[in-house]
């Protein structure tokens, strides 16, 4: 049975503050690795703040759809 928006974002909620790291599908063949820490959730998207040496950006954000669709990966330092 898939995962409902309100069983995952309660799943972050206990990490917040931690480091994560989030592998995304950024088209064909092409993947993504981003580390920082996990910054806030809301309803529908959470927000990572990025580490300032890898990334040109500070903030990204997910929706939990690229969870249970599975386009992103999260794992937990």
């Amino acid at each position: 049975m898939p995962a409902s928006f309100a069983s995952i974002k309660r799943g972050l909620d206990g990490h917040i503050g931690d480091g994560i790291t989030v592998i995304a599908q950024a088209g064909r063949k092409r993947v993504t690795r981003r580390h920082g820490k996990l910054a806030e959730t809301f309803h529908s998207v959470f927000v990572v703040d990025l580490d300032p040496t890898e990334n040109s950006f500070e903030r990204v954000s997910y929706s939990y759809v690229d969870l249970l669709t599975k386009s992103i990966e999260l794992t937990f330092d």
